[in-house]
């Protein structure tokens, strides 16, 4: 019987720990939170989108950093067996909208015990409030680790090990444990790691007229994302202004699919408000609307049209009096309303802050991995799985899926 460490209670960790011990190891899994499973407990916004329901083709196609170096992982445990492994545990799963998974008490803890449970019909030794700072090798091979105790306040104590799986996640959210410690260690011996940045992350924006309208959510609106005269992105779904400009899913989602150097630049944007009608229909209602509102100011005849945070922004920047009957309203100036409504405007200066971001974008790089296994190239009995890896996906679930994918990959391969 092997001894086997895992550094890092997420997702992968979890699932690897659970797969290395089924397969026969003595499993010990260190932790340096006071509980399991903390960032896993935010994902989803508190209900955990564990995968996605799509076929295997499309999950690939929703995975925007080296996809192919996942391909073994994936195919030796896909989102089907994910789905089968939960419902095995007792839980009970439930599809939604663009296939994402979720269990039906919308509850991320429901998951988090389910994982909990295994672990511990497993046999798996969980040492919570443990901190490994430093593994150890001997002639290119792992030996153990050195790791403190925050429960009985001992550091620099070793443990030693057949092999480790270290699966210690990113940045993002930081106060869930993520600090970057596991690339610290893998560096220390001879790893290296990509640029990283913030992905799933919402975006600042240059205009204070985006700013006023914190708050408000726009569902059913189109978001164009261009470089000069180069379209980079385009997508029709769901958009919240925030306190430092815009996110929401469609934002998230061009976060992780425009690639990297195009961040470092300012972007232009702008949002189809009423995707749904062309120019000319639009031209239609807003001159049936009108009709109706002939002794109106146009800054008091819009709301059958927008919501009420956005008219004053939209009044503003048509140009046109908001004190104007609507009588007295010119055809050029209700085309430019049109062109608002179909084009409005703005500059992104950046993504948010890496604390905000859902996950971490770049990692430890592939080519150091073998891609059939997890286990490093560079060190034999040294495994690497989940967010600390250069790999990953857009929101809906993809990502949970990668975690689950290597981390079980690598509890076999141990």
């Amino acid at each position: 019987m092997r001894k086997v460490v895992v550094i890092g209670a997420g997702p992968a960790g979890m699932m690897a720990a659970l797969t290395a011990a089924e397969n026969g190891n003595e499993v010990t899994l260190f932790e340096h939170n006071e509980k399991t499973g903390k960032k896993l407990f935010l994902t989803g916004k508190g209900r955990c989108n564990l995968t996605n329901a799509c076929d295997i083709d499309e999950l690939f196609e929703h995975i925007t950093r080296n996809p192919k170096f996942l391909y073994s992982a994936i195919h030796r445990f896909d989102n089907g067996d994910v789905m089968k492994f939960f419902e095995q545990q007792g839980l009970r799963l439930k599809i939604e909208r663009g296939n994402r998974v979720f269990p039906q008490s919308d509850h991320s803890s429901d998951v988090i015990k389910a994982l909990n449970t295994a672990l511990r019909k497993a046999g798996v030794t969980v040492r919570l409030n443990s901190d490994v700072r430093k593994l150890l090798t001997e002639d290119g091979g792992i030996t153990g680790i050195v790791y403190d105790s925050f429960d009985d306040h001992k550091k620099g104590q070793t443990f030693l090990c057949d092999a480790v799986i270290i699966a210690c996640g990113g940045v993002s959210y930081p106060s869930t444990g993520s600090d970057g410690s596991g690339w610290r260690m893998l560096e220390e011996l001879g790893h290296t790691r990509s640029e990283i940045r913030p992905s799933l992350i919402g975006v600042r924006t240059g205009e204070d007229y985006i700013l006023r309208l914190q708050g408000l959510t726009l569902k059913n609106i189109s978001l164009l994302i261009r470089n000069g005269k180069k379209k980079l992105y385009e997508e029709f779904g769901e958009l919240l202004f925030t306190h430092q400009g815009i996110s929401g899913p469609v934002v998230l989602t061009a976060s992780s699919v425009i690639a990297d150097k195009y961040w470092k630049e300012n972007l232009d944007f702008e949002i189809d408000l009423k995707p749904s009608l062309t120019p000319e229909q639009l031209d239609r209602r807003l001159q049936r609307d009108f009709s109706q509102n002939l002794n109106k100011q146009f800054r008091n005849a819009l709301s059958g049209l927008l919501p009420s945070k956005m008219i004053p922004v939209i009044v503003e920047l048509s140009g046109v009096d908001p004190e104007k009957k609507i009588h007295s309203v010119t055809r050029e100036e209700r085309n430019e309303l049109i062109r608002l409504l179909k084009h409005f405007p703005g500059t992104i200066t950046g993504l948010g802050k890496m604390e905000e971001a859902i996950i971490t974008r770049g990692g430890i790089k592939v080519k150091e991995v073998n891609p059939s296994t997890m286990e490093s190239r560079l060190i034999r009995g040294l495994y690497v799985c989940g967010e600390m890896l250069d790999v990953d996906a857009v929101t809906g679930g993809f990502n949970l899926q990668i975690a689950w994918s290597t981390g079980h990959l690598a509890g076999c391969s141990v």
